[in-house]
């Protein structure tokens, strides 16, 4: 049985071997990607590397942000977020408690 050392060697042998066949074969790989590229004269742009646009965000559809909390007296609704509707100021000027619209 070998020992620990004896495979230590094997195993920095056999990665300087891996590591010479890995050099090798891209230098064989970019060699064809450059012939692919010259044959058909594809550029940066043509492979996506550079100028690809953005990826927008989805769009949401309108209305379809906040649920509704509060309710108004002509079927207004307001999430509660943002300012304060109209209606709602006016009624609560007017004395009456915001909990009153409440859904």
């Amino acid at each position: 049985m070998p020992t620990y050392a004896e495979l230590q060697a094997q195993i920095a042998r056999l990665q300087e071997e891996a590591d010479a066949v890995r050099k090798t074969e891209l230098q064989n790989v970019i060699s064809e990607v450059k012939a692919k590229i010259k044959e058909y004269g594809l550029n940066a742009r043509d492979l996506g590397l550079i100028g690809a646009a953005p990826v927008a965000a989805p769009k949401r559809e309108p209305g379809s942000g906040s649920v509704a909390k509060y309710k108004g007296p002509e079927g207004q609704t307001w999430s509660g977020h943002g300012r304060k509707p109209n209606w709602l100021k006016d009624a609560l000027a007017a004395g009456q408690s915001i909990d009153e619209f409440a859904i």
